[in-house]
């Protein structure tokens, strides 16, 4: 079974606990001038491509994006992607492990799933000026690294996640989801990220999350307009994909990763929720 590949924040012998968690580099000193090509691949931390101008595609979970001037994207651990951008771009990579960020204050494990929920935030010119000054702060402390430079590191990434989460479209006045269902919600995608390949039963996620089937059902129907069962089938569809178009691997060792024994049932759910086979669905994108 071959795993999609996975790459990792590379660790310092003098600074192991920071640099292996969190790194921030220019764009022009990436590129060195040249074009950047990659295919698809996962990480295990989370990665921020800061765009002030750029030309480019990238593609987020089979979703392509046009890649532009002032934009960020925000990919978090296990999503799979592929980038080509091309040379004269400029910018900012930011990329950090979940738990450095965590580890600020006690509120950041809700901002980082709020924050995490969208891949792309498209700005313009006057909003990318407020985090302009973040992030050259953040790129001077890391080069600096002066006494508790990781803590400003962190309190700067935390008023840049703000500064993105006000960039968001206002709320559906409609909307009646309390802060407690919000954060559950959340709480639940994140679940699915981690968990899709061991648990497919809407009762086996409401019960990590001290939840009733109904409401966690009452809750993705309020905001999503789908049920939970929806939601769980469309992830295992995703991890599917990345594993079709990311990997070599048989239908069969790919439905046994995902926990379908049933090897024609996986094939059937697959062409039910795709109108494709897997291996039609693979000569077809790849």
């Amino acid at each position: 079974m071959q795993n999609i590949p996975i790459r990792q924040l590379p660790e310092s012998n003098q600074e192991p606990t920071l640099v292996g968690s969190f790194s921030i580099r220019s764009l022009e000193a990436i590129l060195d001038g040249k074009e950047l090509m990659e295919e698809l691949h996962r990480h295990d931390f989370f990665l921020m491509l800061i765009l002030i101008k750029a030309n480019g595609l990238h593609e987020i979970d089979f979703v392509p994006y046009k890649v532009g001037h002032y934009s960020i994207f925000l990919l978090r651990p296990g999503q799979v992607h592929k980038l080509h951008l091309k040379h004269g771009s400029t910018g900012y990579l930011v990329q950090f492990k979940t738990e450095y960020f965590l580890s600020h204050n006690k509120s950041s494990p809700q901002l980082l799933r709020k924050v995490g929920n969208q891949n792309h935030y498209p700005l313009n010119a006057d909003l990318f000026k407020k985090m302009d000054p973040l992030l050259s702060s953040i790129l001077l402390e890391y080069n600096g690294k002066q006494e508790e430079y990781h803590e400003v590191i962190k309190a700067n990434l935390s008023i840049l996640f703000i500064q993105l989460l006000r960039q968001r479209q206002d709320p559906d006045p409609d909307q009646t989801l309390t802060p407690y269902q919000q954060e559950k919600l959340e709480k639940f995608l994140e679940l699915l990220e981690g968990n899709i390949t061991k648990y497919k039963q809407v009762s086996q996620y409401a019960d990590l999350l001290h939840l009733s089937v109904y409401q966690l059902n009452a809750i993705t129907k309020a905001l999503l307009n789908k049920n939970a069962s929806q939601l769980i089938n469309e992830y295992c569809i995703l991890e599917a994909k990345r594993n079709l178009l990311a990997t070599v691997n048989q239908v069969s060792q790919i439905a046994y990763h995902l926990g379908y024994e049933d090897v024609s049932y996986f094939i059937r759910f697959f062409k039910k929720h795709t109108g494709y086979s897997p291996n039609a669905y693979r000569q077809n994108f790849s």
